[in-house]
């Protein structure tokens, strides 16, 4: 499982676009009730959003009330219908059973009027050109995972630990017996990791599923505890105690999971599973599937994850029938796409790989023969959204425009040539339409709020602007945000910061400076969104008199592999380099409070939080971690030995990175956070460490959320901003010398 950067909701919010500067007569000032995710006004507070979908080539906005039909060109909207329409259509009358918002209603059909709603129990399909519900599936709850295939409109999930599937029929298939706690059906495998998100894979038309079964019998117990709630009443003869809530966990080093994946025939009823050999020690991903639905196509990684190789398989037998695609490396490879057949070349399709040093498309046959790159360069394809069949293209998001840009772009397969989509700035997230001629285009630029465009696809795209939210932070009180490159440890790469300056800032005046880190991989922090990606914190923090300066060191994503794999078997060590070059440039700033310098992160910005605290005491002197990992030996399998390999065979490594003999050289005040029922950054790491200061008689304070797991949720997530923001008051805002001491 990827260790997350604590990013809340109101930092991805910031990211799409908050923070708008205004005039020095503004007086308005911010809670974190108006800035924190779960905060009571926080909704309120965000910019406007357009929810829009497509039925087939026609854009849709859904509302709370009603969907409409959108003119591309001008933006006119025609209404569809109204939600009260579709209660009254589909027979809702109980108000229990009645559709409650149109937000996420689907069309799942681009050739017919029909619209697919839920109302927690049902799947409702109205057809509203005729006024009539023409089908209702039963919605099943409590399940563990579920997925609907629009085309064969049959459903698997997994309940009570067991794999079903309703085929169009309505009629319930039970398709295992042994799911249970250690037989683990349809979900999600590995952790998270590989880009794994689900356990269920549906083929193109619907008629046969792929899904993961996971034995982890031989995996360790790791001792969670739950805790009831204080109005928790307990039954007669319950016990009111704390009770044992176990997880199964695969630490580095450790014996780990096995998975198999099993193909299930809906036309007859029968289940095989792919011959792939003993799993022991390997992952299975990305699975993908042929046009004809005969052939299955995955990843195999083996544990020390520097061989990667595409196998298919027939999908009646099971039997292995070709590896069609090897690549190994030094450090790590690391599958994250499925590969993707061409709609208009059904014995073609494209791979996406960083063996060139930056992830890549690349177009192979069936057979498994590269016939030839399609994209290349010093940046990094981010995703692949599509293909437009008319102009034999594929459409992706990439970094070309710039390394804390994402962009909208077409390729011709033919002849190589790529066209910008786009406005060529800022961050952009677009949906194609199912013909792949269309493009909803929703971005925000450092200086744009949320906006949206419609782009319609050709030799030469057209954009039509839809919308962009107004500032609902006009009147408030806002700081300076800024954006620049330092030179990595190397003397050589660039770097990309952001900082908030303090409201009001006095460029005679010495602030007291924040450094928020998170530095692993998977994640950055620096984007060239609403101001550059600043979180709600952040703001209220700057708001308070703080200085904030946050930076992307090498090890984070989007920057190729060199860049990412700089770290490997050592992390949190070119980080700290990095982190440090950050410091130095922040030391030559004449407002910079240089005896006033303190750092927070949460997860692995927790780990590099307490690294730099303990790694250079004389220069940071409050700190606040969060999740802290600790030491590596003890976090999951797969994540910890990509990047560090197994505690057996770098031994060196993971007794340099171990935070536990820093104990000792704390000096400035420590306090770390945590979660009780952490499954990510298991408690372990956290006690582990209070126990080594203890020895070494450090002080470090120490909180803990009862009952969360690895990030606050809710209104928690306001009280724990609060305590963070408070110990920076608290130990690192007061002066020792008389208060705002003038620069020289």
């Amino acid at each position: 499982m990827k260790i997350k950067p604590f990013i809340s909701l109101v930092g991805l919010i910031a990211l799409t676009g908050l923070f708008s500067p205004t005039n020095s007569m503004a007086q308005k000032q911010f809670t974190l009730e108006d800035l924190n995710f779960g905060g009571k006004n926080f909704y309120s507070m965000r910019p406007e959003a357009r929810y829009l979908t497509w039925w087939g080539s026609k854009p849709v906005r859904q509302e709370l009330n009603s969907c409409s039909l959108i003119d591309p060109a001008n933006g006119k909207e025609t209404t569809l219908f109204t939600l009260d329409e579709i209660n009254e259509w589909a027979g809702l009358t109980a108000s229990e059973d009645k559709i409650r918002h149109l937000y996420n209603v689907e069309f799942p059909y681009a050739d017919r009027p029909i619209a697919l709603v839920q109302n927690g129990h049902e799947n409702i399909f109205v057809n509203f050109k005729t006024h009539k519900t023409e089908k209702k599936q039963e919605r099943k709850q409590n399940t563990q995972a579920r997925d609907w295939n629009h085309s064969s409109a049959a459903t698997a999930y997994v309940l009570d630990h067991q794999l079903y599937v309703t085929d169009p029929n309505g009629t319930d298939h039970q398709l295992t017996k042994d799911g249970s706690r250690d037989i683990v059906y349809g979900q999600s495998v590995h952790r998270d990791e590989f880009g794994i998100n689900g356990g269920l894979f549906w083929s193109p038309k619907g008629n046969r599923l792929a899904f993961y079964r996971m034995d982890q019998s031989m995996v360790n117990d790791y001792p969670l505890v739950d805790i009831p709630e204080l109005d928790w009443k307990p039954a007669k003869g319950e016990s009111r105690a704390a009770k044992a809530d176990p997880i199964k966990y695969p630490m580095a080093g450790e014996t780990s999971h096995k998975v198999t994946v099993g193909v299930y025939d809906l036309s007859t009823g029968k289940t095989i599973y792919l011959q792939a050999g003993d799993p022991t020690d390997r992952y299975f991903t990305n699975i993908a599937w042929s046009p004809d639905e005969k052939t299955i196509y995955m990843f195999e990684v083996n544990r020390d994850q520097n061989d990667c190789r595409l196998v298919s398989y027939d999908a009646t037998t099971g039997a292995k029938l070709k590896e069609l695609y090897h690549e190994t490396d030094e450090k790590f490879v690391e599958p994250l796409h499925p590969i993707q057949f061409l709609p208009w070349n059904k014995d073609q399709f494209i791979l996406q790989t960083q063996k060139d040093g930056y992830n890549h498309i690349y177009l192979f046959d069936k057979e498994g023969r590269q016939i030839k790159q399609l994209t290349s360069g010093k940046w990094v394809v981010l995703d692949v959204l599509g293909f437009n069949k008319k102009l034999k293209s594929i459409v992706y998001a990439s970094s070309e425009c710039n390394p804390i840009q994402r962009n909208t772009w077409m390729v011709d397969v033919n002849s190589g040539k790529r066209t910008l989509l786009d406005n060529g700035k800022g961050y952009h997230y677009a949906r194609l339409n199912a013909a792949g001629d269309a493009l909803i285009d929703s971005y925000s630029e450092p200086t744009v709020p949320h906006a949206y465009e419609f782009i319609t696809l050709n030799t030469k795209p057209q954009r039509h602007h839809y919308f962009t939210a107004p500032d609902p932070w006009k009147g408030y009180k806002v700081p300076e945000y800024s954006n620049g490159t330092i030179k990595a440890a190397d003397g050589t790469t660039d770097l990309y910061w952001r900082m908030v300056k303090p409201v009001d800032f006095d460029p005679t005046k010495k602030y007291p400076t924040v450094i928020y880190v998170y530095g692993g991989p998977h994640a950055h922090n620096v984007d060239a969104t609403w101001h550059w990606g600043s979180r709600g914190w952040e703001t209220y923090m700057a708001q308070k008199g703080y200085l904030l300066f946050i930076l992307d060191n090498r090890g984070s994503d989007n920057r190729g592999k060199a860049f990412e794999q700089a770290t490997f078997r050592h992390l949190g060590q070119q980080e700290m380099k990095d982190q440090m070059e950050g410091v130095k440039y922040l030391k030559s700033l004449p407002y910079v409070d240089q005896n006033r310098i303190g750092v927070h992160g949460w997860s692995f910005g927790g780990f590099m939080t307490i690294s730099l605290i303990t790694n250079y005491p004389d220069v940071f002197k409050v700190a606040v971690a969060g999740g802290p990992v600790i030491d590596w030996k003890w976090y999951e399998v797969m994540y910890g030995e990509r990047y560090m390999d197994t505690p057996q065979t770098n031994p060196e490594g993971y007794a340099q990175t171990s935070l536990l003999p820093k104990a000792k050289d704390l000096k400035g005040k420590l306090q770390i956070i945590i979660g009780l029922n952490d499954p990510v950054v298991v408690p372990q790491h956290a006690y582990s460490f209070l126990k080594a200061c203890i020895a070494a008689g450090t002080q470090p304070d120490f909180f803990v959320y009862p009952g969360e797991p690895h990030n606050m949720r809710g209104h928690q997530s306001v009280h724990l901003h609060d305590r963070i923001t408070q110990y920076f008051e608290d130990y690192l805002k007061p002066l020792s010398a008389p208060a705002e001491k003038k620069a020289e």
